[in-house]
């Protein structure tokens, strides 16, 4: 990699792609590792945090890796529709490892999947445990946009802007590029914004709120933020001048707003009984109309006693 000079910083960040990295025998694709890595990172802070409202970490683990799986092979499919000149064969569609994922896509199949797989969790702690996803989800998503970063993908125009990519050589996955020339690119910018989006989260995890405000917050702002910024991007497929993501923040604002909207709404007391009690184990109902019979019998005999009484008054 050339050396970076002072005058380089004024005109952006200094960048080189770097799309294998290679250790002796060994050849890791960068994009690969990061969204392994997002993904491991991820589902370890969903777990952790689900912890605290009931659910095993190994039940989270188990629904966050099957929402991933189903997550990738929409975000693949729906890269490899938007994105068919790139592909050079069939087996080019599988090729996730070389870069390529529609986030919207993934997400959508996220959303599909998810009610089946969480069917058996507790309706009363559905939000907060969607709270636990999300923070984890912003977390493996920042992460993963290194992996974009690395291959050159999610690429602008030429700009002056300072954040901007000062493109310094490497195979990248857009393009052709210019040597020498800084370019928007919008995945640097998604992990700038990112990081005080997730410390907002985690701002209000610790200040304990509502269950489904984190999640709303991150929907909105998540929304309004890729929205402006897939307005840089000149490589993808646009429809009627937006992108697809574009379209996914379109929804995802409103449906915002709605969880925010459900988090602050009152809910009414018989509700909430019902609730807790479809959610309560059959066993631990076992145990209560055991200890009640026990109750029951030491009644009894108290009673027997005082009617055995000689002091005890005659009936009328």
């Amino acid at each position: 990699m050339p050396l970076v000079s002072g005058s380089l910083l004024a005109t952006g960040i200094p960048y080189y792609a770097f799309p294998m990295i290679t250790i002796g025998p060994i050849h890791i694709r960068t994009f690969g590792l990061f969204v392994a890595v997002g993904i491991l990172v991820g589902i370890t802070i969903a777990a952790r945090r689900n912890e605290r409202f009931g659910i095993p970490s190994r039940d989270t683990e188990r629904v966050g890796f099957i929402l991933v799986a189903s997550g990738l092979i929409g975000a693949r499919l729906l890269w490899a529709i938007t994105h068919i000149e790139q592909l050079n064969g069939p087996l080019d569609v599988f090729a996730v490892w070389k870069g390529g994922l529609q986030f919207s896509g993934g997400l959508i199949s996220a959303v599909l999947i998810a009610p089946f797989v969480t069917r058996k969790w507790p309706r009363t702690q559905k939000w907060a445990l969607l709270d636990g996803a999300i923070m984890g989800l912003a977390v493996g998503q920042m992460i993963g946009r290194f992996g974009c970063i690395a291959v050159g993908e999610h690429l602008g125009g030429p700009t002056n802007f300072f954040l901007g990519m000062h493109y310094l050589g490497g195979v990248t996955v857009e393009g052709p590029l210019v040597v020498g020339q800084t370019y928007h690119n919008t995945a640097i910018y998604e992990v700038l914004w990112l990081l005080p989006v997730i410390a907002v989260l985690f701002w209000l995890d610790r200040r304990g709120a509502r269950p489904g405000v984190i999640s709303a917050v991150f929907l909105i702002s998540y929304g309004v933020l890729r929205f402006l910024t897939d307005i840089l991007r000149t490589h993808d497929e646009r429809v009627k001048g937006l992108t697809g993501a574009q379209y996914m923040c379109l929804v995802l604002i409103p449906f915002g707003l709605w969880v925010l909207w459900t988090a602050y709404r009152p809910v009414p007391v018989e509700d909430v009984a019902l609730d807790e009690s479809r959610d309560t184990p059959a066993a631990e109902i076992a145990d209560d109309v055991e200890v009640d019979a026990d109750n029951l019998d030491d009644e009894i005999a108290d009673l027997a006693e005082v009617e055995s009484s000689p002091d005890s008054p005659a009936p009328s």
